[in-house]
């Protein structure tokens, strides 16, 4: 417990909250102190591997949506930290086929574990879990609402291949209505006063109530379009999503708009050469496969940020544990 006392120190003090929720919920000093955290965390698992600062505790993940990298990135920083894990990665897995609550699930599943990471189908339901839970809580995506610890390890990418987040022309790219990571990122570039530009097949844009809070709030300038040249030809960063057809009510129209935006070598004509590619994945055919040879596809690389952010993740909420 020292040594975990001591790498909190190192991350600039004490953090102020035992759940993770929504970027909504978190302030810009917070997050700083999480990168600065999983950089420290970075350096130390080169040399040590397992830092056994959550010895003896259990992570439990509740999965009632698949789920590859999330879950075992979650399942790795877990282990990395010394830690156990258990859980389901399915409905059909769980109790909640039988008809029991999610209440009562999470009522029974606290009592197993330390600390527990939900993805649920259903907006609010991480949120409504946090209330009824009585142990830390982390939320790996809820419906169509919010991804945080996709955003921070997608806002540490940046800053970590790109410099200051403040100073980049982030341009996201693909289907804005659906995509719940790009809701959670939207809000954490304008806390970082990044230039914002929102480029998607026409029907699939960003909610506009959404883009209002967010200029609101930070009073940033944020650019909307469904001219893809056009979008992507100032930017540092494109940050790209795949089409979110498993919440489209009609599969037909799902196809039909997959087919509307793709990211090509030709395409990426129009931008800068230093331009980067991020990706949360999975990825269908929004991105040709050439692309995954070029030096500019950064979402490998960005995939393997997530284990240093989800430990640092684990950190945050277990402080006072």
């Amino acid at each position: 417990m020292l040594f975990f006392q001591a790498i909190l120190k190192l991350a600039g003090g004490v953090f102020i909250s035992r759940d993770i929720i929504s970027i909504r919920d978190m302030n810009k000093e917070e997050i700083e102190k999480i990168f600065e955290l999983a950089e420290k965390i970075e350096k130390m698992i080169e040399r040590v591997k397992i830092l056994e600062i959550m010895k003896g505790k259990v992570l439990s993940l509740l999965f009632f949506e698949p789920s590859t990298r999330t879950k075992l990135s979650f399942e790795t920083a877990m282990k990395k930290l010394g830690g156990e894990t258990i859980g389901f990665e399915s409905i059909e897995s769980s109790s909640i086929a039988k008809g029991e609550s999610l209440k009562d699930m999470i009522k029974v599943v606290e009592k197993y574990c330390d600390i527990i990471v939900i993805r649920h189908f259903a907006e609010g339901a991480a949120r409504f879990a946090a209330e009824v839970s009585e142990k830390p809580l982390i939320n790996a995506g809820d419906g169509g609402n919010q991804h945080p610890t996709q955003t921070l390890l997608d806002l540490y990418t940046m800053k970590k291949l790109k410099g200051d987040i403040s100073n980049l022309n982030v341009t996201l790219f693909g289907d804005l209505k659906h995509g719940r990571v790009m809701r959670s990122l939207v809000y954490g570039l304008a806390m970082f006063n990044a230039k914002i530009t929102l480029v998607s097949p026409p029907g699939l844009e960003m909610d506009k109530g959404i883009i209002e809070e967010v200029k609101e709030k930070f009073d940033v300038e944020i650019y909307s379009s469904n001219d893809v040249k056009e979008g992507i030809k100032n930017a540092d960063v494109i940050y790209i999503c795949r089409l979110q057809k498993e919440r489209f009510s009609d599969a037909f129209e799902a196809e039909k708009m997959a087919k509307t935006y793709k990211v090509t070598p030709e395409l990426l004509e129009y931008a800068k050469s230093d331009v980067i590619l991020l990706h949360p994945l999975p990825k269908t055919n929004e991105i040709d496969l050439m692309i995954d040879f070029l030096p500019i596809a950064k979402y490998y690389q960005q995939v393997a940020y997530g284990v240093p952010i989800r430990m640092a993740c684990i950190c945050y909420v277990m402080e006072n544990e």
